[in-house]
């Protein structure tokens, strides 16, 4: 994506960051950390996740959302940005937040998964949902 002069420096050190670091909240307001792989398209942030996990049913609860740059093990890099988040559920904006994050970790992204269903299958799990997190930055 083409980082306009809109952005605030924080946003744009946010797109052009390897990981990000998504705060969500609870109920009672307390703050829950992850890093994140993310992409990005038209400046709405997109991030795959279990459709069970944590995350989705915070956002679910409250849209309010954090993001930083972080390193992969989560320590932060650069300012957070404060968001509103959703849960994708349109077939093409689907097919447009899996395409953001193939362009921005392409076989990384390909293998990460391809090992995680490898596990999945040798202890008999069952196969569980993916939900596709969106972000507007504020």
């Amino acid at each position: 994506m083409a980082l306009n002069s809109t952005f605030t420096p924080a946003a744009r050190a946010l797109y052009r960051a390897q990981y990000g670091n998504l705060i969500t909240f609870r109920k009672n307001g307390n703050a829950v950390s992850t890093p994140i792989w993310f992409g990005d398209h038209d400046g709405i942030i997109y991030i795959e996740t279990g459709g069970t996990s944590g995350k989705v049913k915070r956002i679910r609860h409250t849209d309010r959302v954090t993001l930083a740059p972080c390193t992969a093990s989560g320590k932060d890099t650069g300012e957070q940005v404060e968001g509103h988040a959703y849960i994708v559920t349109n077939t093409a904006e689907l097919f447009i937040a899996k395409g953001a994050l193939h362009r921005k970790y392409s076989w990384k992204r390909q293998l990460y998964y391809g090992l995680m269903e490898l596990v999945r299958i040798i202890r008999r799990q069952p196969e569980e949902p993916h939900a596709i997190i969106a972000v507007k930055l504020a």
